[in-house]
């Protein structure tokens, strides 16, 4: 896969980089911005380092995933500076910048010791990212202030055309994945397994996902972050949830599929909330508040349990009722970008003020009203997680269920489906399905 097309749109996204932090910097009144990579933490107690995953931020500036103690720094008016750690160094491997076009955007200081870089840093720059110890040596060096991270957090909603480039190609390398991995469930292998075919289609390791993987199989797939990996594959093959990512630049594809394994009404279920996913899909467009898809996937679930005859009430008692909140006890999305769940989702506007959260729903994640270009997944479910079917059981809401055919449907786990959609206008862009219409043609 080329680089060509993100590279030729880059120029353009670094100046409306540049755009926002001038505007974060009036904000919170500070002369400059310096935002860092960050350094990999050490284990407690351990000479042992986590895995490196830059900061958003940086990574907003700058394609650097593998560069700690690297930082940009923007003064308005000016070229941006890359402060590129590259340390003298035999026990690892020296980092060093990569051959592309985008490199000539900036003007490059090699640092060869992280402090280095308090002495290149104006008076009055705010420091956007994981603070070094030498940062409290800096008189000058306001860290993370409030007012410039609301502005550079609210602004990362809506995403440039590089941007969506990225996500795209990171789209494509995750279908790629979701491919291999539903081949080798279909071959009858273990969690661990299928997560290895899925690391190896997407040239990933572990450390480069953007997220843990979750593959599910059978009952496991009622535990929403099921992230164990059973080694050994069951006795009997009846379901597979695969909720899985990938990354390109640091953008993040956020997918999610479930296969049942014979014709039933598991089955059944599986297509009838994959139509319901693709009419939430088509809501995704400018002006529309994201709550509102949340209530239609609501609408759309309660319609599928009655019409599956697992619930005796209508849709709009299970509903107003709460009953559907027992099957579909999450969110419909959240923001996608350089974080799979990205920031400023319930942001009101770039000074930090929140948008109310509703009290019935408290695990949305987003509550704004969409925009051009705004980026969001999409992820209706339908689960049979037994500790809110016991809870439900033992309620009132427990009169309304068929309980002989949900308690069949239990050994099954459960059903999301999840597509990475762009508000356009013109009509949502969905980056997922465009992956696999690829990939099929």
């Amino acid at each position: 896969m080329t680089s060509a097309v993100p590279d030729s749109r880059f120029e353009a996204h670094l100046a409306e980089m540049m755009r926002r932090a001038d505007r974060a910097l009036e904000a919170g009144r500070c002369e400059a911005l310096a935002v860092a990579a960050g350094f990999p933490p050490l284990q407690y107690r351990d000479d042992q380092h986590y895995p490196h995953k830059a900061a958003a931020h940086f990574l907003s500036f700058v394609p650097l995933t593998d560069a700690p103690g690297s930082l940009v720094l923007h003064r308005p008016g000016r070229r941006p500076q890359l402060l590129f750690y590259a340390p003298a160094d035999y026990w690892h491997a020296t980092p060093s910048l990569p051959d592309a076009p985008w490199v000539a955007a900036f003007d490059v200081t090699l640092l060869q010791r992280p402090a280095e870089a308090a002495a290149l840093l104006p008076a009055h720059t705010a420091f956007v990212g994981p603070c070094p110890d030498w940062l409290a040596g800096v008189d000058t060096a306001r860290a993370n202030p409030d007012a410039v991270l609301a502005s550079l957090d609210f602004a990362r909603a809506n995403k440039t055309p590089y941007e969506i480039d990225c996500l795209a190609r990171a789209s494509a390398l995750a279908v790629a994945g979701h491919a291999a991995a539903r081949a080798a469930w279909l071959e009858g292998h273990s969690e661990y397994a299928i997560h290895l075919a899925y690391v190896a289609a997407t040239a990933h390791e572990d450390a480069e996902l953007p997220y843990h993987n979750i593959i599910a199989l059978n009952e496991a797939a009622s535990v929403l972050h099921y992230t164990v990996r059973r080694r050994a594959a069951p006795r009997e093959r009846l379901s597979f949830l695969i909720d899985a990512g990938a990354q390109y630049r640091g953008y993040a594809a956020d997918v999610t599929r479930t296969y049942a394994a014979a014709p039933g009404p598991f089955a059944d279920l599986v297509a009838a909330l994959s139509a319901l996913e693709q009419d939430l899909c088509s809501l995704v467009t400018p002006g529309r508040p994201y709550p509102a898809i949340h209530a239609a996937a609501h609408d759309g679930i309660a319609r599928i349990l009655v019409g599956a005859g697992l619930v005796r009430c209508s849709a709009e008692s299970a509903v107003e009722g709460g009953l559907t909140q027992v099957f579909f006890p999450h969110g419909i999305g959240h923001l996608l970008g350089l974080q799979v769940h990205d920031v400023g989702g319930w942001m009101a506007d770039a000074s930090g003020r929140l948008c109310p959260r509703p009290q019935a729903h408290p695990y949305l994640r987003l509550g704004r009203t969409l925009e051009e270009g705004t980026v969001v997944t999409i992820e209706p479910g339908l689960y049979f997680i037994p500790l809110l079917l016991d809870a439900a059981r033992s309620s009132p809401l427990g009169r309304d269920v068929v309980w002989e055919r949900v308690d069949d449907l239990v050994r099954y786990g459960g059903i999301r489906i999840e597509d990475n959609v762009v508000a356009r206008a013109s009509g949502p862009q969905n980056l997922t399905r465009a992956a696999e219409s690829a990939v099929h043609h």
